[in-house]
């Protein structure tokens, strides 16, 4: 079997609820996706929910080449972006030719991806996560709840700019979780807003009300003195990782024991996000998926001993992809169908298909003013998630049917 071709597409979509952090707390609902298909010879596709302009720059790398030999191919596309570096659009196009290349190769083999990738069984623990800095207190009840009903007894809140605020949304996703478990994994997520200095001193503020069982990028990421200072300072342990790309990146952060939980994600494909967790694993630390469409990075963290749990947002924006992986009992269970386990709608994407988008995005979200020299209150614009507890408004907010104060 030979590599022939491939296809790149790209469309907008709206979500069914905004996303938002401490960088954009007003929130977002459009977004651009992605998909990228590799043809071969013999009739099979192999399929990745992302996608990226470099791709046509690296094809010529594996035209022609036998897809199985995956792990080969990922190492001469990394080789040809030596110079530049893998970063940026280069990365993103070696993550997504990477994971279409292992959905080909789980698909020939006529198994699961997880199957292929060594796991015992296609499932793992998955953790809730509302990017929810934008969501009302009642919104944030509902979601974590609804999460709960499907057995996830962890959730990680969006914060930053209030601490008052923070904690009372944090006793919200504890309660919500609660049916759960009577003693929910706690996380919060400061998206590098704060210093070393600021994030030792929210983070123990909350500490005094709530165990946490990590605080996520409370400093840059790539500093890692700063996150080492954090990771001393408080009790919880210090994640971070999703906002670098490489194995190189990793290795200072986690050489000089910056952090205690490695995050990466899609961006690094099948081949370099199983690297990377390996050296996590011989420094014996435990690594964290970040969310990502229909769950798909799932298959990895099936077949890898240090996974903690991967991230659930579950936002909707699976509009062209179809697939059977649920949530149950807290985990992520994977299909048995070969490959990813996805399928693309081909005719909604056609429909969908768009080169930018109709509308300004927020998208990524950006980095907000005063990130890192000052703690910038909200702007009246910027916070719908204050509407119950708005100075102006003297009446405790109320989640799932219980009075707040």
């Amino acid at each position: 079997m030979k590599v022939t071709g491939f296809r790149s597409k790209t469309y907008f979509y709206e979500m069914d609820r905004p996303l938002g952090d401490v960088n954009l707390p007003q929130g977002e609902t459009g977004g651009m996706g992605g998909v990228l298909f590799i043809d071969t010879d013999e009739g099979i596709t192999g399929v990745a929910p992302m996608t990226s302009p470099s791709v046509p720059a690296l094809f010529h790398l594996i035209e022609g080449e036998d897809p199985r030999g995956v792990v080969g191919l990922w190492k001469r596309m990394l080789d040809f972006v030596f110079k530049a570096g893998n970063e940026g659009a280069d990365n993103q196009a070696l993550g997504a030719i990477d994971i279409a290349l292992w959905d080909l190769k789980a698909k020939i083999a006529d198994e699961p991806l997880w199957q292929t990738l060594g796991a015992r069984e296609g499932r793992t623990k998955a953790y809730a996560s509302g990017i929810d800095y934008c969501l009302s207190d009642d919104d944030i009840f509902k979601f974590y709840r609804r999460m709960a009903d499907q057995g996830v007894d962890g959730g990680k809140l969006k914060v930053g700019l209030d601490l008052k605020a923070d904690m009372r949304r944090l006793g919200i996703v504890n309660e919500a979780l609660s049916v759960a478990s009577k003693r929910p994994r706690l996380a919060i997520d400061s998206n590098e807003y704060w210093t070393p200095k600021q994030a030792i001193q929210h983070i123990t503020k909350i500490e005094e009300e709530f165990d946490l069982t990590w605080a996520e990028e409370p400093a840059r990421r790539w500093d890692y003195d700063g996150l080492k200072l954090v990771s001393r300072g408080i009790r919880a342990a210090v994640s971070s990782g999703e906002n670098v790309n490489d194995i190189s990146d990793f290795y200072p952060l986690i050489a000089n024991e910056a952090i205690d939980i490695v995050q990466f994600g899609q961006a690094c494909g099948i081949t370099g996000a199983r690297q990377i967790a390996n050296l996590a694993y011989a420094y014996e630390l435990p690594f964290s998926l970040m969310n990502c469409q229909a769950n798909f990075m799932a298959h990895l963290g099936a077949a890898l001993p240090n996974h903690m749990a991967i991230e659930v947002v579950d936002p909707g924006r699976e509009h062209v992809i179809k697939f059977k992986h649920t949530i149950e009992d807290g985990f992520v269970r994977l299909s048995d169908e070969p490959g990813l386990g996805i399928q693309i709608d081909e005719k909604r994407l056609a429909k969908m298909e768009a080169s930018k988008p109709p509308r300004k995005l927020n998208m990524p979200f950006p980095r907000r003013e005063g990130a890192g020299l000052y703690v910038l209150p909200p702007a009246p614009g910027e916070r719908p998630w204050v509407s119950e507890w708005d100075r102006f408004q003297k009446k405790p907010a109320k989640a799932g049917g219980r009075v707040r104060k």
